[in-house]
């Protein structure tokens, strides 16, 4: 299986739970039925004022079984022996075994998983190693994704990070994605996939790309392995899968939604430090309850996960969605520094919330978007110069960035 991080391994103890804010929507009351949006509560905060996207009230279908895969050329011995342990169930698995506990960093000559289109069974191709440059290469962030395939491979095409095939081109250029590769846009799951292939392309180049847990991630593992079990949330009982659909879950990317995706976002981690800006997916501080390190903070989440409890699954959600802690113009820079203090760096770039949101450059509830996110057409640094943010709100007729560090502002 293609990784998409860094070696990272459980270990921490289990780390202490806070009260979260009730910042986006839940459902309240009773479990939610399947696809049936739920009363909020007036005084239920709306997560990210996001619009909500309901199904229509038909169960899922069931997962779809991978039919075998037909015979091809031989291929070359790959270069590293799968990580031991069971794949995840279909199922979810809910007390927990059958998930893999080592985990093992990309090699240059891991096979590349590919597609030919939805519902296609994953094809295994060899890359060939190529020799590396001397030295790292240009480093490269990428804002949120939501599922806007066509729009990622446009902007990565325009930097000269792949080609017209939607190969890796770039040499050893280095690329981390922020989060939130699903929900709201049309192919969530060919996000992840063109991903996961080009991290084995980007390795054999000497380059990387990586990616980092958004808070959909954890919204989209809850609602495969959780369904419509209980939560206890802030704003009353809620469920993954309810959540899930009323913060634009589709139905399409969980029909196609596969045990090497999961694996891959369980994987994921939170914070990295790179070129001395600290990359996380929230622009919050919650990051804080979970380490004074950046390995104790991707440790410990890493073990939280692998307990596949659906409590402190919800509890992990709730608090990456937290956001604007560092927009506010006297209090947002002291909550960067104490960040910044804590993890190293000397920036934070961020996803998450929408610039347009930063802004307030957003259209009334009654539609009015003459404000428009059109006009973003860059990142966003504010607190001080401390913060960049990098949602450029590609859910909302805005733009999805991918932008070369460090900065020339």
């Amino acid at each position: 299986m293609v990784e998409g991080s860094m070696t990272q391994g459980a270990g921490q103890g289990p780390a202490m739970r806070t009260e979260t804010l009730r910042d986006f929507r839940v459902p309240v009351a009773e479990p939610v039925p399947y696809g049936v949006p739920g009363a909020l509560p007036e005084e239920a905060p709306v997560y990210g004022e996001y619009p909500a996207y309901y199904g229509e009230g038909a169960p899922l279908p069931p997962q779809p079984s991978v039919p075998p895969q037909p015979a091809g050329p031989p291929q070359p011995p790959m270069g590293q022996a799968p990580a031991s342990g069971g794949p995840v169930p279909a199922d979810g698995d809910e007390d927990g075994e059958g998930y893999d506990e080592g985990y093992t960093p990309t090699q240059r000559d891991l096979p590349v998983i590919s597609r030919g289109g939805p519902g296609d069974t994953v094809q295994v191709q060899y890359v060939p190693q190529e020799s590396p440059a001397a030295g790292p290469g240009p480093l490269y962030v990428v804002g949120d994704v939501h599922g806007y395939l066509d729009e990622l491979v446009h902007e990565l095409q325009a930097q000269g990070l792949i080609d017209a095939d939607r190969r890796w081109s770039a040499g050893n250029a280095r690329i981390w994605f922020l989060g939130d590769f699903t929900d709201r846009g049309p192919d969530g799951i060919g996000v992840i996939d063109l991903v996961m292939r080009l991290s084995a392309e980007a390795a054999a180049a000497g380059g990387y790309c990586k990616a980092l847990m958004g808070n959909h991630e954890l919204l989209l593992i809850g609602a495969k392995r959780f369904g419509d079990t209980p939560v206890a949330s802030g704003a009353g009982t809620a469920t993954f899968q309810a959540a899930w659909l009323l913060n634009g879950g589709q139905r399409t990317d969980m029909e196609r939604l596969e045990d090497v995706h999961l694996q891959w976002m369980q994987r994921l981690d939170a914070a990295v430090l790179e070129d001395g800006h600290l990359l996380l997916h929230s622009d919050t501080t919650a990051y804080l309850d979970y380490g004074d390190s950046v390995e104790d903070v991707n440790d410990t989440i890493h073990e939280l996960l692998n307990r596949n409890d659906a409590d402190i699954t919800w509890d992990l959600f709730r608090k990456f969605t937290k956001r604007f802690a560092f927009r506010d113009e006297e209090t947002g820079p002291q909550a960067v520094r104490e960040l910044l203090d804590t993890y190293g760096g000397g920036r934070v770039v961020h996803g998450h919330s929408p610039i347009p949101y930063l802004l307030g450059e957003v259209g009334t509830e009654d539609g009015d978007a003459s404000r428009g996110p059109e006009a973003v057409n860059g990142p966003h640094v504010y607190a001080e110069g401390l913060a960049i943010a990098m949602d450029g709100g590609v859910t909302m007729a805005g733009k999805l960035l991918v932008v070369q560090l460090p900065l020339n502002d």
